[in-house]
C-alpha cells in the first residue's frame, strides 16, 4: 500500500515531468519552425519549383551593374548563383536600408517571397562578407 505522503511525490513529479515534456516538445516545434536554409537562383527558375513555406531565404552574389535605387529606400538589382557557370537570375526588390557590406559582387543572402517565376520581394538583406581577413594598414600610430 502506498503511504498518502509518497501519493503526493508521485504525483509532483508527473506534473512536474508532464510540464517538463511538454515545453522541450513545444521548444523543439518552435526550433523547427524558425532553422531556413536558402535556396539558390537555379533553384528558384526551376520549372516546377515550390518552397516549403510562403517565406524563404535566397541566397546569391549581387550581379555586376544591376543595382538600381529608386525613391530613395526602394533598390532593385538581380542575383546569380555562387558558381559562375551557371547564368540564372532573380530580380530582388527590397524597400529599405541596405547593409554597408552590400555591394556589386557580393554575396547576399536574402529572406521574403516570389511575385512571378522571377522577382523576389526582400524582407531582409544579409551580405556576406569575404571570409579573407585585411588589415585596414591606413591606420597606422
Amino acid at each position: 500500500m502506498i503511504r498518502p505522503k509518497h501519493k503526493k511525490r508521485i504525483k509532483l513529479v508527473l506534473f512536474f515531468g508532464t510540464i517538463l515534456i511538454l515545453g522541450i516538445g513545444l521548444l523543439l516545434q518552435a526550433l523547427k519552425e524558425n532553422t531556413q536554409f536558402f535556396y539558390n537562383p537555379s533553384d528558384i527558375t526551376k520549372i516546377n519549383f515550390e518552397p516549403k513555406s510562403e517565406t524563404f531565404r535566397l541566397g546569391g552574389i549581387v550581379k555586376n551593374g544591376s543595382i538600381v535605387r529608386e525613391k530613395g529606400i526602394i533598390t532593385k538589382f538581380n542575383i546569380e548563383d555562387f558558381e559562375k557557370e551557371m547564368t540564372d537570375e532573380v530580380l530582388v526588390i527590397y524597400k529599405g536600408v541596405l547593409p554597408d557590406l552590400f555591394r556589386e559582387g557580393q554575396g547576399v543572402i536574402i529572406s521574403g517571397f516570389m511575385n512571378g517565376k522571377t522577382t523576389f520581394y526582400a524582407s531582409e538583406v544579409l551580405a556576406k562578407h569575404d571570409e579573407n581577413y585585411k588589415p585596414d594598414i591606413s591606420y597606422q600610430n
